[in-house]
């Protein structure tokens, strides 16, 4: 395989703890993505690490027995510890708070604690087999307040700490799912839905937790039904059947992700894709819901996205006492039965004592999806997207990977469509802030701007100014490119930006396609601007005709002439500034100064010479002497003039 075509890896910067073993217990808590390792029920230690964390926590606790559940409150204030069926303990770790422990025991008779998950820095739930209970821990109190309970058997249960939501399992078969959500002291039941089971006539199989999992996918929270055996007997082969939890409303159907084999499979989710991992082929796939499926009328059908493949090879760099300098790195064992994944994109191996998280690699995907449109909707989904959809772009004008049209112009409407959205959020950003001047902004959210928002600016940078230096490439091939970009804007009615058009002249002209370059400005194809009128009266000298066609833009754009003549003299335009005012008339009242600072700043003596005998001819012609008058402030030009080309070089005037 193609070292290049892993398009999965583990983090390379994991988060290292002391393995597993039969004195030391190994704990993740999903919520703060913390990794604690108790040795001898605490006694000989404890240390909690978290992905953020460059010093780990240590302390010591009592050994009252065998940890069950050891979690932190968010913010690592308060600790609570599950040694037994029926209670959790407390500890404090606020500075100026007393240590002892503090315990809470479960409302409900004769129920039995399954676990307990933290909502807030002060907030936590405990499940029980017959219901939840929630609570307020009062720290300094160190005792604990019923918030509120609800009664209902429970077999498992489930947490998504980013939605806040508790899925509690029920019924026999446990395919009755009750999500609860949290927020601020308060609990909010939802609604509880049924997840289908296969229609046989042979003995059901309980749904276990290991087949469900929750996660947010494009903002919105879906549970994941890993069904071995898909309902359909025409279609065998697992399944990944994708329940949408609204906040309000029922819950629905939405996607099933056919996985085409059986066997074990584990889920993770990154970057808003759902990744399945194969155990028994070590390899993994993805699914990404908002590629074109197959809809079948309730519920879509999605093919993984690409080819199976193996998470990118690991290797365990050699630590510790027994590290020799130069020792090989031991290859990590993939998919091995001691993985255990969390939600969203966490990987950990209990007994090599490693943290991992899954990372997509956008490169390798570019080669493995040949189909550019479906390439592009991909991409622009991800998070780290921009650099790798530029170098696709590239990639297709070049010469080896030429793409036709058509698949150009696909990909262009596809930029310009994200590009368009963005301006749209960004213009009503600035309306709703104009229309609550002195009222809080609060409510109003600045658009943020993804890396999928490719504009103009990007395009011209780092594609079509590269594309258009390529020798290789027919300029034919050039121009209907850049017509194709400017197109698609406008399409997307997004203004064109006159550095856009500018390309486009430059390369007509340097391939001498004045015939071309006409019709594009007499049919309107390039949209008048200054600066593009300026760049034709800068062409006057090697295409003739450009003079007029700038002039004509000028007036349909009815500019003020100064800022014309500014623009030309900052481009060391001279000669064509000084035509241009001339051809309005403008010359008798224009600033010699202004044109003779110009003209010394290129560094061109005879430029110098024909304008300083420009504005003579002038002055003799005004006011029958050719000297400048000292309110024209001069003097230095006139001095200059007399160095370089001596003083019998200056007009003389009539009178004399």
């Amino acid at each position: 395989m193609d070292s290049g075509d892993f398009y999965l890896e583990l983090s390379d910067r994991p988060v290292l703890f002391e393995k597993a073993t039969n004195v030391n217990s190994v704990f993740f808590d999903e919520a703060n993505k913390q990794v604690f390792a108790v040795r001898s029920g605490g006694a000989t230690g404890v240390v909690v690490k978290g992905p953020e964390d460059r010093i780990p926590i240590s302390f010591r606790m009592e050994d009252k027995g065998e940890v069950k559940c050891i979690k932190f409150s968010l913010g690592n204030k308060i600790l609570a510890v599950q040694r037994t069926n029926k209670t959790v303990d407390f500890i404090n770790l606020i500075q100026d708070y007393s240590q002892l422990e503090y315990s809470q025991e479960c409302k409900t008779k004769n129920a039995r604690i399954l676990g307990f998950c933290w909502t807030s820095a002060t907030e936590i739930v405990f499940i029980t087999d017959q219901g939840i209970e929630f609570y307020q821990v009062l720290a300094e109190k160190r005792s604990l307040k019923l918030l509120k309970s609800q009664s209902i058997n429970v077999n498992w249960y489930m947490y998504c700490p980013e939605s806040c939501v508790i899925l509690l399992s029920t019924a026999n078969l446990c395919n009755v799912l009750q999500p609860f959500h949290f927020k601020s002291g308060t609990m909010a039941k939802m609604a509880k839905f049924e997840i289908e089971l296969p229609a046989s006539t042979a003995k059901v199989a309980k749904i276990s937790e290991r087949d469900i999992a929750m996660a947010t996918i494009y903002g919105q929270l879906y549970v994941l039904f890993l069904r071995h055996h898909a309902k359909a007997s025409s279609s065998p082969g697992a399944e990944v059947v994708l329940y949408h939890l609204p906040r309000e409303g029922p819950c629905k159907k939405m996607h099933i992700l056919k996985l085409n084999r059986t066997g074990k499979f584990a889920l993770n989710v990154v970057d808003n894709l759902v990744v399945v991992h194969h155990q028994d082929t070590e390899t993994s796939v993805i699914f990404d819901i908002r590629l074109r499926g197959e809809f079948d009328g309730t519920v879509t059908l999605h093919q993984p996205v690409l080819p199976a493949r193996s998470i990118h090879p690991y290797q365990i760099p050699i630590a510790g006492p027994s590290a020799v300098a130069g020792q090989i790195p031991i290859p990590c064992k993939l998919y091995s039965s001691s993985w255990i994944v969390f939600q969203p994109d966490i990987i950990i191996s209990a007994s090599e004592g490693y943290l991992w998280y899954l990372r997509i690699k956008l490169a390798p995907i570019v080669h493995l999806l040949t189909d550019k449109g479906r390439l592009m909707d991909f991409l622009l989904q991800r998070k780290d997207c921009k650099s790798v959809i530029l170098s696709v772009c590239s990639q297709m004008l070049s010469e080896k990977d030429r793409a036709p049209l058509p698949v150009i112009a696909t990909v262009f409407d596809k930029l310009n469509c994200e590009y368009k959205k963005y301006l749209e959020a960004e213009h009503s950003y600035t309306l709703a802030v104009e229309s609550s001047q002195g009222r809080s902004n609060a409510l109003v959210k600045r658009p943020v701007r993804g890396q999928a928002v490719i504009d103009q600016s990007d395009m011209y940078t780092h594609v079509l100014s590269v594309f258009t230096d390529l020798k290789e490439v027919p300029h034919k091939f050039i121009i209907a490119v850049l017509m194709e970009y400017i197109r698609s804007l406008n399409q997307s009615q997004i203004p064109v930006q006159h550095y856009l058009y500018e390309l486009v002249i430059k390369t007509l002209v340097q391939h001498n396609l004045f015939y071309m370059l006409h019709q594009f400005l007499q049919y309107h194809v390039l949209s008048d601007s200054k600066p593009l009128a300026c760049l034709l009266l800068s062409l006057e000298s090697v295409y003739p005709p450009a003079h007029q066609l700038s002039l004509d833009m000028l007036k349909r754009l009815s500019t003020a002439n100064d800022e014309i003549v500014e623009v030309l003299l900052s481009k060391h335009q001279v000669l064509a500034a000084l035509r241009f005012i001339r051809s309005i008339g403008g010359h008798d009242g224009a600033s010699a100064r202004k044109f003779l600072d110009a003209a010394k700043q290129t560094s061109d003596d005879m430029l110098f010479y024909t304008v300083f005998r420009f504005f003579e001819q002038r002055n003799l012609r005004l006011r029958g002497n050719p000297n400048f008058t000292p309110g024209e402030h001069c003097e230095e030009h006139v001095t200059f003039f007399k160095n370089l080309f001596g003083e019998q070089s200056l007009l003389k005037s009539t009178a004399s």
